[in-house]
């Protein structure tokens, strides 16, 4: 139906020459003889007068003309799929921007590169030399710790700190000890507990 189209629906007045007026709106005999439905006439805001039981041709043929445009069915929603992008590790995408700026500005990284001096050999050397020595610096310090007196079976922390104490920090120190000489320095260790331990020292760095 068009904005523009107006139904008006015409009853008889009830005075004397019985001429036809504007009526509230169709009744409901009207629309069922015209074929239409009740819901149309809301759709349409087309006025229904509930209450008048009457019937007349003129309305009914007024309904007949009335033309209805059909909705045009919606297209169904389809979801459009996301567009993935290829995935890119970082080090990909370091090396493309990389790319992107030497293509933008070529003469300034020639310029950058040409500035930028190369690393001396001799600077290199002498950090191996270096790394040598603190190594081989390394080395001599483990091998005066020597192996700790902790090896030994039942020789604790306590008895550690009293060899200490006389100069002896190793098992290798300690079998080059006398036993005789060391029992009466060492208080709570007996003279066979000290033969044992270096037997078992020489034992051990056998």
């Amino acid at each position: 139906m068009d904005s523009k189209q107006r139904l008006i629906s015409r009853v008889k007045s009830p005075a004397k020459d019985a001429h036809l007026r504007e009526g509230k709106g169709f009744s409901l005999e009207e629309i069922k003889n015209a074929g239409k439905s009740v819901g149309l006439f809301n759709t349409l805001k087309i006025n229904i007068d509930f209450f008048r039981k009457s019937s007349y041709p003129e309305n009914i043929e007024k309904l007949k003309s009335l033309k209805v445009e059909k909705k045009k069915k919606k297209k169904p929603f389809v979801k459009k799929e996301k567009r993935r992008t290829p995935f890119k590790s970082k080090i990909e995408k370091t090396k493309e921007k990389e790319v992107k700026v030497i293509e933008k500005f070529p003469t300034k990284i020639a310029t950058i590169k040409a500035k930028q001096k190369p690393i001396k050999k001799e600077k290199i050397k002498v950090a191996k030399v270096k790394k040598e020595k603190a190594v081989k610096v390394k080395e001599v310090k483990e091998k005066l710790k020597g192996t700790p007196l902790t090896e030994l079976s039942g020789l604790g922390a306590a008895t550690v700190k009293k060899f200490a104490d006389l100069g002896v920090n190793n098992i290798e120190e300690f079998c080059k000890e006398n036993p005789e000489e060391l029992a009466p320095l060492i208080k709570g260790v007996s003279l066979e507990k000290l033969k044992k331990w270096i037997e078992e020292g020489n034992e051990f760095l056998k």
